[in-house]
């Protein structure tokens, strides 16, 4: 008589099956309505699991053609095992739904709810925009607010391996030690007796949605490729920025935490099954759908509609998904040490194309700064484009150490030395710098400060007064240059002896301007005709000398009416130029007055000649310069 046919073994056989059948879910029972896992009492799981182990071990018994069942031509021990898999795929459910961390949890969330609680108005680039193909011309100036995720005492100090101690992931307790016990308990019999595709996919089902959960509760949106590339403008911008603050915590937080979980309950389970299973298995399918969604809305942003405004947003996914590459890697790692390569080929892939798409993008900038035509601006002010685009060159410049890996090409108008190429000869009045020895981005920022500088100075020959003309441009060429000296990276780019070409373009600017507005004034004040001969005479001809004083009343007149008018934004520019102004006309008028006025105070009527003092001067030429129409008459200073 075989051992397998033993009446003990058929005893302990039904003592097992009866066990199994009192929490058959889908019974009528008592039983069958509870749960054996919950609360603090283990008697009835432990003697459930043990009859579990009792079936497994007759199931085999049976499968290798010995034992009663087998003589009966059927296995009551394999319908028991495959009742009591039932059982224990609703327990593990059950557990992985309401055993969660509520403590853990509830700090896990609110954590993650205070990234997306950043204000998605602190970009650097968010005011820069693009209209129906024109620059908007309104960019302003911020800081990036810096974010990075903080260790609190909830972090776990178990690592499973190596890869845990990275100092960048933070894990997060999804559930108790001892509801992960349980899990462990159960999927290690499922796995045994067969089941562990359905334990994964209970597993995978239940976690999934709370990752979902998880990215939502940080504001991202499941969106495809068509709904990212159909959102306004403004939208996008906002959710950009929100994924770039959401995705460290999606990988190193929600991508990690999962992984340890899985990792707790089913590492080590599978060595002696060869199904091709493991840890990473439940793992993959909890997290892929979320991962493949968290990056395809930066694969949405790196294949849609290029425009200058998206650059440095393209450039903060770039970056961000570059930071985070090596912890995907980690993360995402399989049994032979190799990051899963779906997610890692698309995260590179997309990595790939952003670097395409911000070259793209520049192009399309220096493109845009090419076609537009500048129009005239009220008092020869700043035009908004170039604060616009040195602005933009400002942000450029704090993406420096990307965009020189980025930017490996000249653009062609700068390599170019053709007199007839169509480029050049647009800009032939302008002065290409030699760039060798630069990098490929000094050419491209040299190359749209280059037809930056063509567009003002086009733009300053369309002003009927040529002196109105020369102060737009001494504006715009301040500007330039002042936005190079303050800003090292922008100098260090495109060197010292183009912004001396720069700085030498202002100052023959501001001489041409004092040439065209003031050289009719201090005509007035010349000597020429004014002395004559004859010995009956004093020598001076009273009638010219109060001619030249009417005609410079007149022209000081005219001139402060119409500079008034005319605008320099930058209070140490106008003051200087009022000072330089002040030292010629003053000068001039002072000694004019010195040899002349005693011959105009003698005669009847002095005053309907010698309107103004010195001091009257020089109080109306505080007037110049500032955007407002003044008459001087209501702004002479008393004597």
């Amino acid at each position: 008589m075989n051992a397998s046919d033993d009446p003990i073994s058929d005893e302990g056989e039904e003592k097992a099956k009866k066990v199994i059948e009192r929490w058959d879910s889908t019974s009528t029972n008592e039983a069958s309505d509870q749960m054996l896992f919950e609360g603090t009492d283990r008697t009835e799981s432990e003697r459930f699991l043990h009859a579990v182990d009792e079936m497994r071990r007759f199931s085999l018994r049976d499968s290798a053609g010995v034992g009663p069942s087998h003589r009966r031509g059927m296995s009551t021990a394999s319908e028991s095992l495959h009742l009591s898999m039932a059982r224990l795929e609703d327990e593990f459910r059950n557990i992985l739904i309401s055993r969660v961390n509520i403590v853990e949890k509830d700090l896990f969330l609110s954590d993650l709810a205070s990234v997306n609680s950043f204000s998605s108005e602190a970009t650097t680039d968010e005011a820069v925009r693009t209209g129906s193909g024109k620059l908007k011309n309104n960019l302003e100036e911020g800081n990036d607010q810096e974010w990075s995720v903080q260790e609190t005492e909830t972090m776990s100090s178990v690592r499973s391996s190596w890869r845990w101690s990275m100092s960048r992931i933070r894990e997060i307790d999804l559930l108790p030690e001892d509801a992960v016990k349980d899990l462990r308990s159960i999927a290690d019999r499922m796995i045994t007796a067969g089941y562990a595709r359905e334990c994964f996919q209970t597993y995978s089902g239940v976690r999934k949605t709370a990752v979902e959960q998880s990215l939502r509760t940080l504001g991202l949106e499941k969106l495809s490729i068509g709904d990212v590339q159909r959102l306004e403008s403004d939208t996008l911008e906002r959710k950009i920025s929100q994924w770039v603050r959401a995705a460290p915590n999606c990988v190193r937080i929600i991508f990690a935490s999962e992984r340890r979980l899985c990792d707790l309950i089913f590492e080590g389970l599978l060595l002696a099954v060869d199904d091709g299973f493991g840890p990473e298995i439940p793992f993959a399918e909890t997290v892929k759908g979320p991962a493949l969604q968290l990056f395809g809305f930066a694969e949405a942003i790196s294949i849609g509609r290029r425009s200058p405004e998206k650059l440095f947003k393209i450039l903060d996914l770039h970056n961000m998904l570059s930071d985070l590459l090596s912890d995907v890697e980690v993360i995402f790692q399989t049994p032979n040490s190799e990051p899963d390569p779906i997610i890692l080929t698309q995260a590179s892939e997309i990595l790939s194309r952003l670097v395409e798409a911000t070259r793209g993008t520049l192009s399309q900038f220096e493109n845009a700064v090419y076609q537009e035509q500048p129009k005239p601006v009220p008092g020869g002010a700043l035009h908004p484009l170039t604060r616009y685009v040195m602005n933009y060159i400002t942000l450029i410049c704090e993406y420096k150490q990307t965009l020189l890996q980025m930017i490996i090409s000249k653009p062609p108008s700068i390599d170019c030395n053709s007199s007839d190429d169509s480029s050049t000869h647009r800009f032939s009045e302008v002065h290409i710098p030699v760039i060798n020895n630069k990098a490929p981005l000094a050419g491209h920022l040299i190359w749209i400060i280059v037809i930056l500088h063509s567009n003002i100075e086009t733009t300053a020959k369309l002003y009927k007064d040529k002196a109105l003309g020369h102060i737009f441009l001494m504006n715009n060429l301040h500007y330039i240059v002042d936005k190079a000296k303050v800003l090292p990276e922008l100098l260090d780019l495109i060197g010292d002896d183009y912004l001396k070409r720069l700085s030498g373009r202002f100052q023959q600017t501001a001489t041409n301007y004092e040439r065209a507005a003031w050289v009719k004034v201090l005509h007035c004040l010349r000597d020429e005709g004014i002395h004559v001969k004859g010995s009956f005479s004093s020598g001076i001809s009273k009638a010219t000398l109060k001619e030249r004083f009417k005609s410079f009343n007149a022209a000081f007149d005219e001139a402060h009416k119409t500079q008034s008018c005319w605008y320099i934004p930058d209070s140490q520019l106008r003051e200087e130029l009022r000072i330089s102004m002040s030292e010629k006309i003053l000068s001039a008028y002072r000694s004019f007055l010195g040899r002349f006025s005693s011959y105009i105070e003698s005669g009847k009527h002095p005053e309907m000649f010698i309107k103004y003092s010195v001091d009257d001067l020089e109080f109306a030429l505080s007037d110049f310069f500032e955007g407002t129409s003044l008459s001087i008459q209501n702004r002479r200073k008393p004597h």
